[in-house]
């Protein structure tokens, strides 16, 4: 890094910094530099220069004040407040005029001169003068042009109306999961909570229905309700410190949908237990975002998130805003500490089912250290598993392979005991009453018509066949044996053929039958 250095023997006096609005009266003076003789005396120097780097440029302290940034917002953080404060989504972002100009200008390059209309205005409106002008015509002010560029284009469509195909049931039930795991309580007390329960299977008619309504709760049997409420507030208070504690070690940040601590959290706030799928609330919109959903607090350390993304904003962002009142319904509570979201919510009251198309297919989670077998995190999270690749070799059909001297005639034996019962099966009247161990003889062998030679078609080609006929256990025996050793011959007569093709040998087909 250079430095400017000023040696001690020569002073100069600097005129005085231009200002950036001088008066039209005032004129620059300047005073010319006074060489001082060389001494050896150190005159008093006013001016201290400093040492700058070559890549550094000196300004004044006031500098930054004026012309530096006057937040110290990011990018992300303006994203966000323009999406909930205004209401627009990024694909109506206000572009500056070099942007506007590159995106309407696609696909024209540099030596082609400009064709469409909207291109042309944007070149135009690069020029400040030209924009200025625009803004006269319009009789806005600058800032009023720039505030006409954050409302929303397009048709906005009416408010919602939802529509009640009958009254809504706000039930006072204890929920059926009622208690966690590892907490006792009275079981008696269990027992007359889960009553409930089963006056929820009684029927009852529409009209029925319509007819008894009541505004007054003094005649509510809240009875069951008021017990489980006993029983709630002492986990509360057993396990309140715990939860705090666990959220800390999981959640370094807090981020929306997850525990509330610190400031965030007020007494009185519902625990996860307390809520159950099917269950209505009353809650607020405390935040949107853009891939995730809506955020609604529904008075409790969680907030409940309403599942919706991407493009589906684009309409529904004109019905749900931050910090309007809603009716939500509970579709799933589950755990907090695999589930980025413990509370799934829709929307009742402004009713926006029909609007959402882009749904999740599985709720997010979180991936711990100690998650290594993929099939379990899979089942805790109730995903399907990955189906495996069918393997190439299948070890079950393959024939058995092995060196040793008896597997062979094992294996002969095998054969020979199986056509002995095939036999069997096949004409079970020769068999009859009699056993296999006493099985003996009865025809004399006819020795010269033993084997008989023949041909038969292989795959269309006729091939000799040889037929042992045997009457014997042991001429099955002898048989199978001889099929093995013929089939061996074979095998290495036409290695070696395909080896040698100066000479062939013709398939030969051998087969024996038993009397």
């Amino acid at each position: 890094m250079q430095l400017l250095q000023t040696p001690h023997q020569f002073l100069f006096t600097f005129p005085p910094p231009k200002t950036l609005n001088p008066s039209p009266h005032s004129k620059p003076k300047w005073t010319p530099p006074h060489l001082f003789p060389l001494t050896h005396s150190h005159p008093v120097n006013p001016f201290k220069p400093k040492a700058i780097s070559s890549d550094e440029f000196p300004v004044d302290e006031t500098f930054l004040q004026n012309f530096g940034p006057k937040d110290k917002e990011t990018e992300d953080e303006a994203r966000k407040r323009n999406w909930v404060e205004r209401g627009w989504a990024p694909w109506e972002e206000v572009l500056t005029p070099e942007a506007d100009f590159a995106r309407k200008s696609l696909n024209e390059g540099e030596e082609v001169a400009l064709q469409s209309p909207e291109a042309i205005e944007a070149f135009k409106m690069l020029r400040p003068s030209y924009r200025k002008k625009k803004m006269e015509e319009m009789g806005l002010t600058e800032d009023d042009y720039y505030r006409k560029q954050f409302e929303i284009k397009g048709n906005i469509p009416e408010p919602l109306e939802t529509v009640w195909a009958g009254p809504l049931v706000v039930r006072q039930v204890p929920p059926r999961d009622w208690p966690p795991r590892d907490w006792e309580v009275d079981k008696e007390e269990l027992e007359y909570i889960r009553g409930a329960h089963k006056l929820q299977a009684v029927r009852v008619k529409l009209s029925d229905l319509e007819s008894g309504v009541k505004v007054e709760n003094d005649e509510l049997c809240l009875d069951r309700y008021k017990v489980f409420l006993k029983q709630y507030k002492e986990w509360v208070a057993a396990n309140k410190d715990r939860l705090e504690e666990e959220s800390y070690k999981y959640d370094q940040d807090y981020h929306p949908g997850r525990r509330k601590r610190g400031k965030d959290y007020k007494e009185g706030m519902y625990e996860l237990p307390f809520y159950y799928p099917g269950q209505i609330c009353e809650g607020k919109v405390t935040s949107i975002h853009l891939y995730q959903g809506a955020f609604v607090d529904i008075g409790g350390v969680y907030d409940g998130w309403v599942p919706i993304k991407n493009n589906d904003w684009y309409w529904i962002r004109h019905h749900i805003k931050v910090g309007m009142r809603v009716m939500v319904e509970i579709l799933a509570k589950r755990d907090p500490y695999r589930f980025r979201f413990p509370i799934e919510l829709r929307f009742v009251y402004p009713n926006i089912d029909h609007l959402i198309f882009n749904r999740f297919d599985f709720p997010p989670i979180f991936h711990h250290d100690e998650d290594t077998n993929p099939d379990e995190l899979r089942r805790d999270c109730g995903r399907p598993p990955v189906p495996r690749k069918d393997p190439k070799d299948k070890p079950v059909e393959e024939p058995l392979l092995s060196n040793h001297p008896y597997v062979d005639k094992l294996w002969q034996i095998h054969v020979a005991e199986q056509m002995i019962l095939d036999d069997v099966e096949a004409n079970p009247g020769k068999y009859k009453d009699k056993k296999l161990s006493e099985l003996t003889d009865t025809e004399d062998l006819n020795e010269e018509n033993s084997i008989e030679y023949s041909k038969a078609y292989y795959k269309k080609t006729l091939v000799p066949k040889v037929i042992l006929v045997s009457t014997s256990l042991l001429g099955i025996v002898f048989g199978s044996m001889l099929w093995h050793l013929l089939s061996v011959v074979i095998f290495v007569c036409r290695k070696q053929a395909l080896k040698n093709l100066t000479w062939r040998l013709p398939l030969l087909s051998v087969s024996y039958v038993t009397h």
